[in-house]
C-alpha cells in the first residue's frame, strides 16, 4: 500500500502563477538560467538556481548560494506573492500540450515507501547531483520541485478528478510561452479526500517517471532530519516528498535519441556492412520515425535509413535487454562504434525527442557524424523493468510536458 498524503501548500497568489512557474531547474545552463531570470524578476528559477543572483565567479555550490535561495523565497513569502493555504489538501494539476492533456495529483509521498521500494525507480542517481538538491531543500528546509509519478489508474481518482475539473473553477488557468497549458483546482472536501488517500492506500505499487535525483535528495535530507530528531514520529512533514502522481494510460514518453562523433574508423560502406548483421538496413526517402517497437531510422551523410532488428533480437524477454534503446547500445552502438559506456563515453550524446528530427540532422551534418532516431520506450516497459527491480540504460525515457516547479512548495 501506497501512502499518498494531503498537505498545506505553499503557492502563488492566482495572479502571479504564470510568471512564477518555471521549468525544472535542471532543464537549464547557467547562463540560460540568468537570461530567464533576468527576463522574468518572479521566476522561481530565481530560488532554483540562485547562482544567477551572482557573478559567474561565484561557484553553484557556494554556501552563499543557497542562502540567497532562502531570502529570495522568504521575501516573495512576506510580500504575497507566495501564500500558504489554511488545511491540508490534495491538488489536481492538468498539463495541456498539442490538443492532449493529462491530470494528475499532487500530493505527498512517503518516504518509508521509497525506503521499502513501494516506491519503484528504473534509474540509478549519482552522489555528485544529489548533492546540490540536498542542500537546497535542507537550507530552505522546503520541497521546491515536486518528482513526477506514474500509478496504473484507478476509476474511483479518476471520477473524482472529474466531478472536481468539470464543476469547479481552476485556481490556476494560464498558458507558458512554451505553448503548454497548465490548470490547477484544489480538492479540499474531506469525503473526497478520504476516498483518494484510501485508493492509493490500496495501490500497490508507484512508479518513479521522473525526477529520480530530487527524489534520493528529499530522502537523504528526511535521513538527516531523523537523525537531528531522534524523537521523530514518522508523522513530520520531512517524511514526505512533494509529488504529482500521473494515472499511466494518460502519459506520454517520447523517444530519446542518440548521436555519435564519429565510425569508430570505418568508413561509410563497412559500418554498414557490421551494422547489418543484427539489423536489416533500407534506404528512407525523407526524414521519418520509426514506426514500431524493433525500428531505429538512422541519418548518416545527409541520408536517411531504417534500421530493423532481426528476429533472433526481437525474442529476447529480458526486461532491461529486449528494451529498443538496448539493442541498439548491444548489437551496434557498442561493438561496431565502440561505446562501451554511455553514461561517461565523450563520443556519444542525447538528444531529447521534443527537439525533432531536424536536431539529429543539424548535430550530424556539424559536430557529430550519425545520429539515431529511437521507438520511444512504453510505460509498460518502465513499469516491466521496475518491477523486475532493475534498471534502465540512461537516457531511455523523455517526458514530456515537463512539470512545473513553484507551483506548489511543500514546507518540511
Amino acid at each position: 500500500m501506497a501512502g499518498v498524503k494531503p498537505f498545506v501548500a505553499v503557492r502563488p497568489k492566482t495572479e502571479y502563477a504564470d510568471r512564477v512557474a518555471a521549468l525544472p531547474y535542471d532543464v537549464y545552463n547557467r547562463q540560460e538560467a540568468k537570461q530567464e531570470t533576468e527576463k522574468e524578476p518572479l521566476s522561481f528559477l530565481r530560488i532554483d538556481r540562485a547562482e544567477t543572483q551572482f557573478p559567474d565567479s561565484v561557484s553553484t555550490y557556494d554556501a552563499k548560494v543557497y542562502q540567497k535561495a532562502k531570502e529570495i523565497y522568504q521575501d516573495m513569502k512576506q510580500k504575497e506573492i507566495f501564500i500558504q493555504d489554511s488545511q491540508a489538501c490534495y491538488y489536481i494539476y492538468q498539463l495541456i500540450m498539442d490538443g492532449r492533456s493529462q491530470t494528475g495529483i499532487v500530493a505527498c509521498a512517503s518516504v518509508v515507501d521509497y525506503l521499502n521500494n513501494v516506491i519503484k525507480k528504473h534509474e540509478n542517481t549519482r552522489e555528485e547531483k544529489e548533492q546540490d538538491r540536498i542542500r537546497h531543500v535542507d537550507t530552505l528546509s522546503a520541497q521546491t520541485g515536486p518528482i513526477f509519478l506514474a500509478y496504473r489508474s484507478q476509476q474511483t481518482i479518476n471520477e473524482i478528478v472529474k466531478k472536481v475539473t468539470e464543476n469547479s473553477r481552476p485556481l490556476y488557468d494560464f498558458t507558458a510561452e512554451d505553448g503548454i497549458g497548465h490548470k490547477v483546482w484544489k480538492i479540499n472536501n474531506p469525503d473526497d479526500i478520504g476516498v483518494i488517500q484510501d485508493s492509493f492506500d490500496k495501490i500497490g505499487d508507484i512508479y518513479i517517471a521522473d525526477g529520480h535525483h530530487r527524489a534520493a535528495s528529499a530522502v537523504k535530507v528526511s535521513l538527516k532530519r531523523r537523525k537531528e530528531h531522534p524523537d521523530y514520529t514518522g508523522k513530520e512533514e520531512f517524511n514526505y516528498f512533494l509529488s504529482v502522481l500521473f494515472p499511466d494510460d494518460q502519459l506520454m514518453i517520447m523517444d530519446y535519441n542518440r548521436c555519435v562523433k564519429d565510425l569508430n574508423g570505418l568508413d561509410k560502406e563497412a559500418f554498414l556492412e557490421k551494422a547489418g548483421r543484427h539489423f536489416s538496413i533500407t534506404k528512407l526517402d525523407k526524414a521519418e520515425h520509426p514506426s514500431r517497437k524493433g525500428e531505429v531510422t538512422m541519418y548518416l551523410e545527409k541520408e536517411w535509413y531504417l534500421l530493423t532488428a532481426s528476429e533472433e533480437l526481437m525474442q529476447i524477454e529480458d526486461a532491461v535487454a529486449s528494451l529498443d534503446v538496448s539493442l541498439l547500445q548491444n548489437y551496434l552502438l557498442e561493438p561496431v562504434l565502440g561505446i562501451q559506456d554511455p553514461r561517461v563515453d565523450e563520443r556519444i550524446d542525447f538528444i531529447g525527442g521534443i527537439r525533432g528530427l531536424k536536431e539529429l540532422e543539424k548535430r550530424a551534418d556539424s559536430d557529430m557524424k550519425v545520429a539515431f532516431a529511437m521507438y520511444p520506450t512504453s510505460i509498460a516497459e518502465l513499469f516491466a523493468v521496475a518491477d523486475a527491480g532493475l534498471l534502465m540504460p540512461p537516457k531511455s525515457t523523455w517526458f514530456e510536458p515537463k512539470l512545473r516547479s513553484g507551483l506548489f512548495i511543500h514546507e518540511i
